[in-house]
């Protein structure tokens, strides 16, 4: 099953912590990592730092462009007020067919905030008890998933969230 995940860090840091953990446990076979993007915001910065530029050859089909333009939309178009739903709305309807709906990215983009990070990831094949153990002690917040209720509960609670 492929999954689309957010996870929120709360420090700058702890994107490119668990980044370097996936990785890891991918070389072990633990997971496939389809498709990933970093988004760092420093404390006092005005917007985040992303990093959305890796191997094209393991991206996957309709996930290929999927986080560019995501993150791109919720963090560098510049708008404001009633302006910010206009354009979630238009992310919504750019992402039909992920699972991933206004709700999901209002929340992404309400959590996401200076002093943060967020690893974005598109996985499959996941051992999620042993990544689990390699995941354990982060601190994170599952912020969004296109997992349903049931498989969302079953991956917040093996990962310690």
């Amino acid at each position: 099953m492929t999954a689309f995940t957010v996870w929120k860090f709360d420090s700058p840091e702890g994107a490119k912590d668990a980044e370097t953990i996936l990785r890891l446990a991918e070389d072990d076979g633990l997971v496939k990592i389809v498709d990933h993007a970093l988004v760092t915001w420093p404390e006092g910065a005005d917007r985040p730092d992303t990093d959305v530029s890796h191997d094209s050859k393991k991206r996957g089909g309709a996930w290929g462009g999927f986080l560019g333009v995501l993150i791109g939309m919720l963090f560098f178009i510049p708008v404001f007020g009633a302006a910010v739903g206009a354009v979630i709305g238009a992310t919504v309807k750019a992402m039909d067919g992920t699972g991933i709906g206004k709700k999901e990215l209002e929340t992404i983009r309400s959590e996401v905030t200076p002093g943060t990070s967020a690893l974005f990831v598109v996985t499959e094949a996941a051992d999620f008890d042993r990544l689990g153990e390699r995941l354990h002690g982060m601190h994170w917040k599952l912020v969004s998933t296109n997992l349903t209720d049931d498989e969302r509960n079953v991956l917040v609670s093996t990962f310690g969230g």
